[in-house]
Formats: C-alpha cells, structure tokens, sequence
C-alpha cells in the first residue's frame, strides 16, 4: 500500500480463490453497500471496483511495489473479522463451570484463513478494522481487539437479526463498547453489598428451614443486581409499569430485594404463618391473596418505585405463576399491552410502547423446551398483541432439573430458539456482575430504540439440586465436582476487588457480618406465631352472589339507534356488495315481526357496552369476520383493501372497541387474554375459539390461571370465552368444546358456564359481563356457541326478549305442547337438557301431531352456578311427576351428566327418579360419519320424547 493513490496496483495482487471472494463481495456491495463487512464496504470506497472487475489492467512493474502475501494477508483478515463478528461467542468465556464439554472452534483462529499472528502485525490495522474507536498499531491488535469484545465474558449473536439498521446499530455498540457500565468504585462497592445480601439470604434460609424448598438463585445471583439496573432505568424514563414474569428459580430473593417484600414476611411463610397478607412496607404495596393462597415461590408482588420526582413512579409487578413454568409469559405480555393501551376514545385503543416493560426470566431447559415460549414469542410484532419488546432473561443453570443439556434440546444454546424470531442475543458469565450489567444496559438500550425484543443468556449454575432437597451428583457428578469446588460470585468478584485494591478484606467480612446480622435480628424479633391449623378463609360476599340481580335490559329506540349507525359507511367505502346485501337485512330485525339474529344480538350488546363507556377487545383465529362467517366487524374495501369497523361508526361511543384476528395459537393467546383481562378489569375481554375442542391447546391457562388464580392468587378477571360447540355430523374436533371439562373445574363460583339457545339469552350475557366488571361479582364466562343454529330463526329473538325481560338461567322449552296451555297434571316426565339438542327436539315435537301430554321440558341455559331452588320450583308444579331425564348429545362420559346427576339426584322426592337419555360411554367425542350421526340424533330425540325405540346407533 506504498502508492495508496493507485486503485490497479491494489488490486492487482488478489487473485485466484481471494480475487473470486473480492468479486463476490463486490457484487453484494452494489446490489446493497450495507450487504457487505463495514471493513469491506470502506476498500470498495476507497479503492473502486476490483481491477478484474472494471477491465483495468496493470503495469508488472508498478505491480512490483506490493507484496502478494500482503494481499492475502487483507483478504484472510476480512474473513477473520467476520467469523469474530458471527462466531465469536463459540470461544467466548461465558461458562463460570460445566464448559468441558463445549466444543471447539478454529473459526477464530487467522491460521484457518492462511495467514498468521506475524503478517497480520504487518499490516495497518484501519485496513481490517476502520470504525475503531481505540489507537490501534496494526491488523493483529485489531483483531485481538474484536476478539475481547465478541469472546470475552459477554458475546453477541445478531448476524441473523436481517434488518440492516438493528444490526449495524448493534455491531457499532459492541465495537465502540459504548454501551459497557463504568462503574466507579463507590458504585462497585454497591454491587458487591448487593451480590453479598442476595447470597447471605439464601444461606439464612437454608439453615433457618432446613430441608425446606426454596428453589435458591445461587449461581445466577448476579440476576439481582440486573433487575435493579433495569428497574432504576425504567424509572428514570418515566416508564410506568415494569411486568415481570419468572418461575420457581431466584424468585424468593427477586420478591425480596426487587420487589421489596419484608423478610419477616417470607420466614412467617417458612414457618406457615396463617396470616396471607403481605405486611406493607416502605416502597411495597400489600396484596391479598385468595382464599385457598399458593406456595410461597408461585405467588407474585407489587411495588411502587419513585425516581425522587413526586408526580412519576413506576410500579414493579412480578405476577404470579404455578409450576407449569413458562405459561406466565403471555399473560406477562397481556400485562404489559394493556398497561400500553389507551381506552377512553372510541375506534380502536392506541397503544404507548413506553406505558410499561415486559421482563421474562426463563429456566435454560423450559425456555427451548415448552411450545408456549415459541407462541409467546410469535406474538411480540403482531399488532393485536405487540407491547413494544420484552427483555428475555434465561436463568441459565446448565441442567433441567436432572436432565443434561444434551438430553433437553437439539441446539447449542438454549436461547437458538430466538433466533427464528430475529432476536438479538447476549450470553453472559453470571460469575461477571459487571459484564452482566453491561448486557442488561445493552438490552434496554435496545428495547428503547426499537421497541422489539432481546435476549441475555445469563450463563451460570445451580449449587444445589432442583428444590434444595434433591442430590444432584447422583446424575450430575462430573458437574457438581465442580460447582463443589467453585466459590460463590460474592467471593469471585469480592476477591476481584481485593486484587484491585478497591476493598481489603476486612470490608468483605464486614458486608457479610452485615448482612448476617440484619437478617438474624429480624427473624428473632418476630412474634411467635399461633401452632394451631389456620382456618381456610372466607369467601368475598361478592363471590358468593348470584349475578341475576344486575341489570341487562335496553330500551328499543336506544337499540335501533346503534342498529342503524352500525349500518354507516364511510364515504366512498366499497364494500362488498354480497356481503352488504346481508348486513343490511339486519335493519329491519327490531321491527315489529321479525327477529334479531345471534350475530346482530352479539353486536348490539356490543354497541350498547360502549356506549355505556366500557372498552372491548375481541381475539381468536379468524374472529373479524367469524369462523362461521357470521360476524363481519371488519369489512375490507374491495378496492383499496382499507378496513372498516362498524363499531368504530357508532356516534355515542365512549371508550375504544377493538377485535384483531390471533395467530394460530391457543395457549399463548388465551394467556395474553387472560393477562390482559386482569390488569385492565375495566375492559371487557373476549377471546373466541375456531371451534370450541381447541380450547383443549390452552388447557393448562384454563386450570391454573382462569378457574384458580381467584382463589390462589385473588387474581380476577371478568374474561369471556367463547366456544362453538354443537354436534352436526363434523367429526370428533368440530362437535364438541369439552363442556365437561369446565363443569370438572366449576367451583366456589369460579366462572359462569352457559350454553344458550337464543339470541337475546346471548345478549344479556354479554351485557352482564359488562356489568360486573370491576366488581366482586366479577367472573369469567365460558359459553357454548352455536354453530350452525347461528342462522337458524329458533335461534333468532323478538325486539321484546332484549327491552323487557334479562337473562334466564332456566327457559321453558317451546313446542312440547299443540295446545295454548299445558295440562300440568298430566306430566309425569320432565325433559331437562342444554343447548342445540334442545333446538333439535323443537324441531321434532313440531312435526310430530303427537301432543306430548305427559312430558314437559326445561332448558338449562345456565350450567353452573346451577339454579337449584328454581328447578325445584319448577317441579312443584307438576303434581303427578315420576322421572327427571336429563338429554345430550354428548356421549354419557362428557357433557353435563356427571355434573347435574348428583343435583337432580338431590331434587327428588320420593318416588320419582331420574334417568340419562344421550349416547353412551364413548372415548371419542363424536363419530366422523355424518350418516351414523344421524342415526345416532335421531335415536336420542324419539328416546327423549318416549316416541318409539329409535334408530340403532351401533
């Protein structure tokens, strides 16, 4: 490079397989000038084309003044630079303990690209390396250079985060090292005291309760101090919510020293206090739990953080979480939306990114390993569920519970799983406090700027076994040799600061002693505590009310109203004409004569629910327009594909409406749903399945967080579930919505389970959901939804049904008479069922010129809470009556039977019995023949009915 002025004499020494990579990269470079290396792209502006490229040729003379090795040289110290960039971390020092069976790399090493140490230091380092922000004598301390900050105790991935603006953002932070926390000496004495009461707090712990689980974060203490970072930088940018979600691993010590909880409150829960409510102290906030309360490291807390400004503070959540670990995550994300959005308008909500920040700390082995994390993750750039990027936290622990790295997961790391979503990733040594500060200030950086998620893989172990009682070397030996031999990060990093003279070692012991003693001074000056069993306590009064008293009814103007501005367009809207030929029939349905059908009902409940002022957001698979192209609440320009809301339309509107299509996703949607439902109890929440039977991929959010959070966590929600449920002949996944599951769960007035048969008894519904929002009343409400019976005018309701009367958790069934009025003397059999199959039966008594003298029926359009006292009414009234047959179509082992039998059993009077008319003991839900369904309906409503045999289902 003597003659620097000339572009042919530099590139005339590349040649053969280093001249071919040239082109190659030059190629790239003018399709896009970012595609390329920076250190790539600054030769092409300085040097122009390659000579072989721009058909230029080269005097053999003027070619002379350069040395072909030193063009071999820069070409094999381009390639070294990118393997650093892409592959540093492969050698990168982020194993504290259990590295030995990390495989190596020569990618690394400049050998692999045919040159070495002695040529590099021969050549300038600006050649490979120009954007250095440190004086650099040659191209081998460059390299080293780029090798400390990509392979030291913090390395990066982000070579597959494809937006060239994140990733040249990125690859500059780490270069410049900008982004590292200079801590002064004061500050690192800070860390360390810190680091020294997060591991005297386990110790206390462990020989204060001994053998009791604790699940301690010993080997990942460093996690402590990186919240603290990313709640005070939370604070300082006026962020208002910070959502944290996290299983068992470190959570006592988080609740302790993140979330402020007294420890005199933990040890009263080692020492099974009866008391659940946690003691307020300065800078925490009480909550109380639910009557039947959780272990101690499930349940979560509260905290409110101020940044010495008195009108801003930002309120720390750890929610609460069950052993089914990583399900947390998307109801931390439903947190964090709807701390985002904004309601009070009507049209759709709009959302604050900065409103609140989502951090989720994940187990090394569940993070990889629970489909729920992909789900979650799925979720993080959609525009229903977007909430402005999550920091991801794996508290890695090099082993799940006793399962090795090799036996849990088909990847290197366990964070690879983001890298489908275009996550950056940092791994970090959890034996580095201060590299793991520089990783989480880097992360919120991030987070900040884009809005996106990131991820720290905070590289560390577990001292102990899974709970503390476990003995892990009898499966990890080789590990746990180790570990055994390892000292704490306290003493790592204390020891550290000894060797820099920042401390001596007196003031170690002294932080210890400290610590020590603060603890022991609070354990013994706690009261004895009463040794008597606690009582299970009480019930709220609200919980324990029936829900028929609130008011649901709305006055007939004010429906044709909102009926007729649901009908608007706006200008120059082209809709489709088909469909709106349909719509438009809805606006006559109020007259007089005609009748309101299931999806009209649904969205004049809608309408009426923000006038009153109330927000709505409704989810699921194809819920704009309906599974069963029903609803149609986004229409689509046929033009311009621009969409429109009706119920953006609707002029007295006092708070936003929004419905967005979820992914294909159960668990982790109903999870967000759920989360949501909880943080914003004002708004009201629906979530709808595709067909009811795929609620059966969000079970575990149904059993542990919306039948249970109430009673374990005094977590409410007022959440409403929709599920097609209705056997028509369409296999085993379209039939049926497991009724019998959410009967098996129903308890303690945990939830409402309905299945209706008309559009006004959806309406009042709905409506009531509304009203006991925010109320100790409030409950979710799972509903069987029809599907065919959607269009079906049995279905369908009079304007009367929605302005006089609200719902009826019991119905009188129509048709079972040809007179005006039923003899009740003459019954003897009382028909009780739910749902289509009563639809079914209508259909059958009305051909049938049978009158059916001696039967009479019910419909039980509320399942649970189950009207008890009005059946029993209901019966009084018939004299002569012999037998209650309860009737489904669900086979006898689903549905309801096993739920009502014990009730109706309960509600006889001597004499009279009851019996089960349905199909039989089945291990599939419905049969796939359309045919044999038939056969079987039919054989079910002639038995109901007493009409003949029936057909034979077999």
């Amino acid at each position: 490079m003597s003659n620097p002025e000339s572009k042919e004499i530099f590139w005339s020494k590349f040649h053969g397989p280093n001249m071919g990579y040239i082109e190659e990269q030059y190629e790239r470079y003018q399709e896009d000038e970012n595609a390329v290396d920076s250190s790539m792209k600054e030769l092409f502006e300085k040097h122009g084309a390659p000579a072989q490229l721009n058909g230029s040729t080269v005097q053999s003379g003027e070619a002379n003044a350069l040395s072909s090795q030193d063009i071999v040289n820069v070409s094999a110290a381009l390639k070294l630079v990118e393997a650093i960039r892409r592959d540093g971390h492969l050698a990168a020092d982020i194993y504290a303990v259990g590295g030995f069976d990390r495989p190596g790399t020569e990618l690394l090493e400049p050998e692999t690209y045919g040159t070495s140490q002695e040529e590099l230091e021969k050549l300038p380092a600006e050649w490979v390396w120009p954007e250095a922000n440190v004086r650099l004598d040659n191209a081998w301390q460059a390299i080293k250079t780029l090798k400390e900050r990509y392979a030291g105790t913090l390395s990066f991935e982000y070579d597959h985060v494809h937006n060239e603006n994140e990733r040249s953002w990125l690859r500059e932070r780490v270069e410049s090292g900008s982004f590292n926390v200079n801590l002064s000496n004061e500050e690192r004495k800070q860390l360390l005291y810190r680091l020294v009461e997060v591991e005297n707090f386990e110790h206390f712990l462990a020989k204060t309760f001994v053998a009791q689980k604790r699940f301690s974060i010993e080997g990942l203490d460093a996690m402590i101090p990186m919240l603290d970072r990313m709640v005070q930088s939370a604070a300082g940018d006026h962020i208002r919510h910070m959502m944290i979600g996290m299983a068992h691993r470190g959570r006592l010590n988080v609740l302790a020293h993140v979330l402020g909880k007294p420890y005199e409150k933990i040890f009263s829960e080692f020492n099974h206090s009866p008391s659940k409510e946690l003691m307020p102290s300065e800078g925490s906030q009480g909550i109380n739990y639910g009557w039947t309360g959780d272990v101690k490291y499930h349940f979560g807390a509260k905290r409110e953080v101020k940044n010495g400004d008195d009108h801003h503070s930002t309120r720390v959540t750890l929610s609460h979480n069950p052993s089914h670990l990583e399900f947390v995550n998307p109801v931390v994300q439903g947190f964090a939306r709807a701390a985002q959005d904004y309601r009070e308008e009507p049209g759709n909500s709009v959302i604050d990114e900065d409103g609140a920040i989502g951090v989720l700390i994940h187990g090394d082995a569940a993070f990889i390993g629970e489909g729920v994390v992909a789900e979650t993750l799925n979720l993080s750039d959609l525009e229903g569920y977007r909430s402005g990027g999550t920091v991801h936290i794996i508290a890695n622990n090099l082993v799940g519970f006793t399962t090795n790295r090799k036996e849990g997961r088909s990847t290197r790391y366990a964070s690879d799983l983001a890298k489908g979503f275009e996550i950056p990733i940092m791994h970090v040594n959890a034996d580095d406090p201060e590299a793991c500060l520089s990783a989480m200030s880097l992360a919120y950086e991030y987070r900040q700027k884009f809005h996106k998620d990131v991820l720290i893989d905070l590289v560390g172990y577990r001292r102990y076994g899974h709970n503390e009682i476990d003995e892990p070397r009898a499966t990890q030996p080789r590990l746990y040799n180790e570990i055994d031999e390892h000292p704490t990060i306290a003493n790592v990093y204390g020891n550290r600061l000894i060797k820099e003279e920042v401390i001596n070692d007196e003031e170690l012991d002294e932080y210890k002693d400290k610590v020590n003693s603060n603890l022991s001074d609070i354990y013994n000056s706690m009261e004895e505590e009463d040794t008597h069993e606690p009582d299970v306590q009480g019930r709220p009064h609200g919980v324990e009310r029936s829900l028929e008293e609130f008011e649901t009814v709305v006055d007939l103007e004010r429906l044709k109203s909102l009926n007729e501005q649901m009908l608007k367009r706006p200008e120059e809207f082209n809709g489709f004409k088909k469909l709106e030929k349909i719509l438009h029939k809805r606006k006559d349905m109020l007259e007089e004569g005609n009748k309101v059908d299931w999806a009209t009902a649904e969205a004049l409940a809608f309408a009426s629910i923000l006038e009153e002022g109330q927000p709505i957001r409704v989810t699921g698979q194809d819920t704009q327009r309906g599974t069963f192209a029903h609803r149609h609440m986004v229409l689509h320009d046929t033009e311009t594909g621009e969409t429109y809301c009706p119920l953006h339309g609707i002029e007295q509107a006092k708070a936003s409406f929004d419905i967005f299509n979820s992914p294909l996703s159960e668990a982790g949607v109903l999870g967000f749903e759920y989360g949501y439902s909880v943080h914003s109890q004002e708004t009201l929440v629906v979530w709808e399945a595709q067909f009811g039977d795929f609620a059966n991929a969000g079970q575990v959010i149904f059993d542990q967080f919306v039948s249970s959070g109430r009673a374990k966590w005094n977590e409410q929600s007022n959440m409403v579930f929709l599920l097609p449920h209705g056997y028509e002949g369409q296999g085993p996944e379209h039939s049926s919505a497991r009724l019998e599951r959410f009967l098996q769960l129903a308890a303690e007035n945990n939830w409402t389970v309905a299945n209706v048969t008309s559009a006004a008894q959806y309406f009042h519904l709905l409506r009531r959901q509304s009203a006991i929002s925010c109320m100790e009343e409030e409950r979710p409400l799972v509903l069987m939804t029809p599907k065919s019976l959607l269009r079906n005018q049995r279905v369908a309701s009079e304007a009367s049904e929605f302005t006089d009367s609200g719902f009826h958790a019991l119905v009188r069934q129509p048709g079972l008479t040809k007179e005006k009025k039923k003899d009740k003397e003459k019954v003897e059999t009382l028909l009780l069922g739910s749902g289509k199959i009563m639809v079914d039966i209508e259909d059958r008594t009305e051909k049938e010129e049978s009158s059916f003298e001696t039967i009479d029926a019910v419909r039980v359009e509320q399942i649970y809470p189950f009207q008890k006292e009005k059946l029993k009414k209901i019966m009084k009234e018939y004299p002569n009556l012999k037998e209650l047959v309860w009737v489904q179509e669900e086979p006898q082992n689903m549905g309801s039977w096993y739920f009502v039998e014990g009730i109706l059993y309960n509600l006889l009077e001597k004499g009279q019995i009851h019996r089960y008319v349905g199909r039989p003991h089945r291990a599939s839900p419905s049969v796939g023949e359309p045919n044999i369904h038939k056969t079987e309906q039919n054989r079910i409503i002639q038995e109901a009915l007493q009409i003949s045999k029936g057909g034979n289902s077999q």
